[in-house]
């Protein structure tokens, strides 16, 4: 498991370089630091998708707001977002 702490951006342009698209609900939305949780979330090796879901959201949640309501919507792009970065590995 990963101990190190991620870098924060050093600036906006920064900030903007690290936005990474995915469609949620049929809608296309921007989150910041997406790579790094998924490459976090694929090194921790969790078993099953509940876990796996559990922890995408709650990483997303730390750079990004996510609205309780659309909670389930995001964690079916983020587990999608997950396996497509595995499958490329």
């Amino acid at each position: 498991m990963k101990t190190e702490k991620r870098e924060k951006p050093c600036c906006a342009a920064e900030a903007l370089r690290r936005i990474r698209r995915i469609e949620v609900g049929g809608v296309v939305v921007g989150l910041a630091m997406l790579d790094d949780v998924l490459d976090d979330v694929i090194d921790r090796g969790l078993a099953g998708e509940t876990a796996i879901g559990d922890e995408l959201v709650r990483q997303v949640k730390i750079y990004n707001y996510i609205p309780k309501e659309a909670e389930p919507l995001y964690r079916e792009a983020l587990l999608l977002a997950y396996q497509n970065e595995v499958k490329k590995r």
